[in-house]
């Protein structure tokens, strides 16, 4: 037994059929793309994509943020006029 981490799917004969159509009737939802009914791959919207790529980046951050916000009695205030 696999878990499926969309709500959508469909077979990956289907999907090579027509790919752009799949995506299209998705309405920006995953799509789990099943091959012998076992998830090959997922596709996604450049939205839906986008959206996954910030939310990445945020994550990769979020360690260098925790740690300058520790350090935070040290920072320096500067105005902008000044910069």
């Amino acid at each position: 037994m696999e878990e499926i981490h969309s709500l959508l799917s469909v077979s990956i004969s289907e999907f090579k059929q027509n790919p752009g159509k799949v995506v299209e009737e998705a309405h920006g939802q995953p799509v789990a793309v099943l091959n012998h009914n076992r998830p090959a791959f997922y596709t996604v919207s450049p939205e839906l994509m986008a959206k996954m790529a910030e939310l990445y980046d945020e994550r990769q951050l979020e360690p260098l943020v925790r740690s300058r916000l520790k350090s935070l009695d040290q920072a320096v205030e500067v105005s902008l006029d000044d910069l």
